[in-house]
């Protein structure tokens, strides 16, 4: 055996099926502008990489969450204009002007914080106005909304282009509370109407919104997991064949023969029902194999699916291949796709009643990520 067949998990990312997926959602919506997010590491993918790769095929927006995230953007190249989702922080405007990014007004006090950071000499960055809908989250208020909007015109030297909020049921099949929330919307935009103010920028709907839910208004729509090859949830049409771009792997690093009955790790929980062989592979939890799939999971190795033996440890688990012997160094699809095998992330969330988000963004530090265009 030599030692540098063994390697930690790999996630191959597949730029050209990142794109191939785009090309679909902007063939569904060919008069909106798809803002493609990539925040937190484009859920685990590399923003860089992919904002690079969407940029070459014709994307030109993109929303992150933090100016950090923004400002990473920027010194890789990224041309494109980048909203950030958090919270401002009126001591990083200047930062946000000086790269080029647009900002939220998320709360009734902005304005004036705003209004006097310019008037000390500051330049206003591009805003745009998050309302809070029903999520409870970041947002003025929807009783609010109205008379922030209507103050926006006592502050002309505020540049506040757009206006946006975020469902928070749209990946459900009971879409009566998202309804309700995007009619709050339209009311404030009409308000809006009314007293004057335009916005060039109008979105709403995320990928669990964008196939169930009315985009008539909106000029934008909000993309994430589905760009990256997963739905949200089971409950969403899914009438877009789209492509994991992630495909996870682990490296087989012992092979051990089990006699029927042996207890296999952390609590003995499982045990061999017959003779068996015992493949180790070098992936945890801590690299984001999720430890509750060990109830059920599988892995795929040469087109054949292998059960999860035991509890998934923080940096390696076991598989219990049966009769076959695989070597040292061979590689376990743990999700994603290649030519002959197939797991998917949805399939994984769905079993541990979790999301394919928090999959996709628990990959951890010691994975290499190797980018294929």
């Amino acid at each position: 055996m030599s030692i540098d067949v063994i390697s930690n998990p790999k996630a191959i990312i597949h730029l050209d099926r990142l794109c191939a997926n785009y090309e679909l959602i902007k063939k569904k919506f060919p008069n909106k502008q798809i803002m493609s997010v990539v925040k937190a590491n484009a859920y685990g993918h590399g923003s860089v990489e992919c904002a690079l790769a969407l940029e070459k095929s014709g994307c030109n927006s993109f929303a992150v969450f933090t100016i950090d995230e923004g400002i990473e953007l920027r010194n890789a190249d990224v041309q494109s204009e980048i909203l950030v989702f958090s919270r401002m922080d009126i001591h990083r405007l200047s930062d946000a002007v000086k790269n080029n990014l647009i900002l939220n007004i998320c709360d009734k006090s902005d304005l004036l914080e705003i209004d006097n950071y310019i008037n000390n000499g500051g330049i206003s960055p591009i805003f745009h106005l998050k309302v809070d809908t029903g999520m409870t989250r970041l947002g003025i208020d929807y009783n609010d909304a109205f008379e922030t909007i209507k103050k926006l015109k006592k502050y002309p030297q505020i540049n506040c282009e757009g206006i946006y909020s975020h469902f928070s049921t749209a990946d459900e099949g009971d879409l009566s509370y998202a309804l309700n929330q995007l009619e709050k919307f339209n009311a404030i935009l009409k308000l809006a109407d009314e007293v004057g103010v335009s916005f060039k920028a109008i979105h709403f709907s995320n990928s669990g919104a964008l196939l169930n839910l009315n985009q008539n208004r909106m000029t934008h729509v909000r993309v994430g997991m589905m760009l990256y090859g997963a739905y949200p949830s089971n409950e969403v049409p899914q009438e877009l064949i789209i492509n994991p771009v992630m495909e996870f792997k682990a490296s087989i690093v012992q092979v051990r023969r089990a006699l029927s009955g042996t207890k296999v790790s952390y609590g003995g929980v499982y045990k061999t029902k017959s003779d068996t062989n015992i493949g180790v592979i070098q992936c945890g939890f801590a690299d984001g194999l999720p430890r509750p799939w060990y109830k059920g999971g599988f892995v795929s190795f040469e087109g054949r699916s292998f059960e999860i033996a035991g509890r998934i440890c923080m940096d390696q688990f076991m598989v219990n291949f049966e009769e076959v012997e695989p070597a040292i160094g061979d590689e376990v699809l743990l999700f994603g796709s290649n030519e002959n095998e197939k797991i998917k992330m949805e399939t994984i969330a769905n079993h541990i009643d979790s999301t394919p988000y928090v999959i996709s963004t628990s990959i951890g530090g010691r994975t290499e990520r190797i980018f294929k265009d």
